[in-house]
């Protein structure tokens, strides 16, 4: 979504130029909108590990999706379509590939989903986030571009210090302790939330902790915070979830827990921020394979999710305890940043929209 919108943005196009398709009751359609680009919502559905009533349902989808996504190429006739994953992309990247027009996908994982393996015959370019990518892929297909970041995120690496008072500021936190960001996605996670909650006492004494906790634990968690004396209520921000304000609390951050999606390639080395990742266990193995592209470069260290309760207290104390682990871990995620992702996406988006290959 985001590595998506950033790389429109690159684009430098105006919005009629631009047309965004996306599932229906997907919470990207307010994120689009709220960019300022037209949308259409079509049917979709995954078939992975479903009974099979709801694979019969999901495949009547996708055959909704197709017609529908037919008679959208025919209406808006669109010179290339960039596709970024996800189930939606099926039926618009048969339809594309039906009606002529050249298709660039984007891997922001380093493992392709089921979804990517399958279109990337239909790709004419497949742009991938790093090197380790390129293995899944036929030869002379992909490149590589780097994961892109919100512009805002990466104007900020240039001033690392500057930007990260500016963003403590924002969010109402104190230079006088350190910042551990705990986040699980949109929807949450609830192994991740309940770890931090459990010894919530003892992680606010060492740090102030933002905790993004996804809607569907939003409501137990503020009861914890309030259960709190003042003086620890204090150092303790909840969120239900953040979309203008994420930038400024990575920024703001000194060490992450996270689950292991796509966007810790990009954003957690653009923001030189050490993370605790905690791989989601039933989602494949892309999440794992993030996890490790982090922790092999030095910039991560990975909890198996069936481990939370046991080691994560103690691995967040050893590292307040070694401040020069965590700034090798800073450094060691810097290097692997590329802020130049966006416009290097943009550009592979543009020859094969313009080349047709």
């Amino acid at each position: 979504m985001y590595p998506a919108l950033a790389a429109v943005a690159g684009l430098k196009q105006k919005p009629e130029a631009l047309l965004w398709v996306g599932s229906i009751g997907g919470m990207e359609e307010a994120l689009v909108q709220r960019a300022g680009l037209p949308f259409e919502a079509i049917p979709a559905g995954g078939l992975r590990g479903k009974n099979p009533l709801t694979i019969i349902k999901n495949l009547i989808s996708l055959g909704q999706g197709y017609r529908r996504s037919r008679q959208l190429i025919r209406q808006f006739q669109p010179d290339v379509l960039f596709m970024t994953g996800g189930y939606v992309g099926v039926p618009v990247t048969l339809a594309a590939r039906r009606a002529g027009v050249p298709v660039v996908i984007y891997l922001p994982d380093i493992e392709p989903g089921l979804a990517i393996k399958f279109l990337a015959r239909f790709a004419d370019r497949v742009a991938v986030t790093a090197v380790e990518a390129q293995q899944y892929f036929k030869p002379g297909l992909t490149v590589v571009t780097g994961y892109p970041v919100r512009a805002d995120l990466t104007a900020a690496a240039s001033r690392p210090d500057r930007a990260r008072q500016d963003a403590r500021r924002r969010l109402g936190l104190s230079d006088d302790l350190p910042v551990l960001l705990v986040f699980g996605g949109s929807r949450g996670a609830r192994s991740i939330n309940r770890a931090v909650t459990a010894h919530l006492v003892e992680h606010l004494r060492q740090a102030q902790v933002l905790h993004i906790t996804g809607s569907l634990d939003a409501a137990w968690v503020q009861i914890c915070r309030q259960e709190l004396p003042p003086t620890l209520q204090a150092r303790y921000q909840v969120w239900p979830y953040l979309h203008e304000q994420m930038v400024s609390a990575l920024l703001a951050a000194d060490l992450v827990i996270s689950r292991a999606g796509a966007s810790v390639l990009g954003e957690f080395p653009a923001a030189g921020l050490p993370a605790i990742l905690v791989p989601y266990p039933y989602a494949g193995a892309h999440q794992k394979v993030n996890a490790e592209y982090l922790a092999q470069n030095g910039a991560a260290i990975i909890i198996e999710d069936a481990n939370l309760q046991i080691q994560l207290k103690e691995t967040v104390q050893q590292l307040w305890a070694n401040p020069q682990k965590l700034q090798a871990m800073r450094a060691a995620g810097q290097k692997l940043a590329q802020p130049q992702a966006a416009a290097r996406l943009a550009q592979v988006v543009v020859e094969v929209g313009t080349n047709g290959n």
